[in-house]
């Protein structure tokens, strides 16, 4: 099979020009579009190449460690000082495991008698957390979705991660970055977060402003995956795919109106992958970015599925060519990064 080459990390833009909306678009040699485009002749699509590099344990670890900044970092730029509060059992547990600041814990009266939540309220005072009893109907009031299981607990603003923590993150080799263009739904971005960390993605990206963040619903729906992926906020999409490019990483659009579907496209090796928002999709300027784009078939009659069920499918697409190319690759290559 023919073999594509990665992109370069010193590459200033992605190169080449490319048609309305980074669909059919031509790529200078060497690049992943000409090759798409001979197909046919190439008898299918080949994997990408190995990275030059195998990325390190330790900086995984550093870099996601307990969905905080490491010490001495300043909080992203516009974070509000505000509290969070987290709910349900799962999620609690982590962020509890996860060494977040928690103020204080609130439980529903009478949840003693449910050994469950009994031992997570005595790990918690054991942790010297303030545990508060309070009726069921209060924490009704303050759920996200009426899942809270009997517990919330509050904690400091969750400490979004820069960009540049991400490609860090990411090291020399394969990996999977995926990016939300305006998700505004705080549940659908919780479970695109749990979706990404399941797969080894690298980090998730979403914008500041006028899309969701990590709140009570993300903590939810993510099952505190959060807590163990980075998280970036940039101020502006289209930029952070350039710094991306720069970086080595191929740019996939997720869209309906791509003209091939998910198995054909190239969706491997350094990746970024990008999802658009519930209503509009993805913005014609970051479509613009994108170095290809690509659609889920469908045989049904339902319009599509939502944007977090969508990119669980992509980003198990990515896991699956990953693993069967690490499983071929010689020993001693460098493993891909949904496989550490």
């Amino acid at each position: 099979m023919s073999k594509m080459q990665p992109r370069s990390a010193g590459r200033p833009d992605g190169g080449g020009a490319r048609g309305a909306g980074g669909r059919g678009s031509a790529r200078p040699a060497g690049g992943r579009g000409e090759r798409r485009g001979q197909k046919a002749a190439a008898n299918g699509r080949g994997r990408a190449s190995r990275g030059q590099g195998q990325r390190g344990p330790a900086s995984r670890d550093d870099a996601r460690k307990g969905g905080q900044r490491p010490q001495g970092q300043r909080p992203a730029q516009g974070q509000r000082p505000t509290t969070d509060l987290i709910e349900g059992r799962r999620a609690c547990a982590e962020a509890l495991e996860g060494g977040l600041p928690l103020k204080r814990a609130l439980v529903a009266m009478g949840g003693e008698q449910d050994q469950t939540l009994a031992g997570l309220v005595r790990r918690l005072e054991a942790a010297g957390v303030p545990v508060e009893r309070v009726p069921k109907g209060r924490l009704d009031a303050i759920s996200s979705h009426g899942a809270h299981q009997g517990i919330v607990v509050q904690t400091r603003p969750f400490a979004y991660a820069e960009l540049s923590d991400v490609i860090v993150n990411a090291g020399d080799g394969h990996a999977l970055v995926v990016l939300l263009d305006h998700v505004t739904d705080e549940g659908n971005f919780g479970a695109i977060v749990r979706s990404a960390e399941v797969v080894g993605a690298a980090g998730v990206v979403i914008a500041k402003a006028r899309a969701a963040g990590v709140g009570v619903g993300a903590y939810k729906t993510s099952a505190g995956a959060v807590l163990h992926v980075p998280i970036a906020q940039v101020p502006n999409l289209a930029t952070a795919i350039d710094e991306l490019k720069r970086a080595g990483f191929w740019v996939a659009g997720s869209t309906e109106h791509a003209t091939q579907d998910v198995w054909s496209a190239p969706l491997e090796g350094r990746l970024c992958l990008v999802m658009g928002s519930e209503g509009s999709g993805i913005s014609q300027l970051v479509r613009r970015k994108c170095d290809f784009e690509c659609r889920l078939p469908q045989r049904g009659r339902v319009e599509s599925l939502n944007v977090a069920q969508a990119a669980t499918v992509m980003c198990y697409e990515w896991l699956r060519r990953e693993s069967a190319a690490a499983a071929d690759a010689p020993a001693g290559a460098a493993t891909p990064a949904g496989e550490r």
